[in-house]
């Protein structure tokens, strides 16, 4: 099954997301927090770049559990906007 692309506000979440990541981050190193969650540093890296816009559930869930944030301060942050 073919994926279809993303949307420009797809991507702009996936982004805004990234952001949010990487300054709840800190100063702990993306090593040292990717680990904790159970992934590699690159898709940690890549998560906060943006370059992967729409990551899985589970990945976020332990994200936010390593770093302290709640999941639904991630989704009314990263929540389109109302049209």
């Amino acid at each position: 099954m073919v994926r279809p692309p993303l949307t420009p506000e797809e991507r702009l979440r996936g982004e805004h997301l990234g952001t949010m990541l990487r300054q709840a981050r800190g100063e702990r190193s993306i090593v040292e927090v990717a680990a904790a969650a159970g992934m590699s540093a690159e898709t940690l890296r890549k998560i906060e770049t943006g370059r992967i816009a729409t990551p899985a559930f589970f990945t976020i869930a332990a994200l936010a559990d390593v770093l302290g944030i709640s999941l639904d301060h991630l989704a009314t942050r990263t929540a389109p906007a109302p049209t």
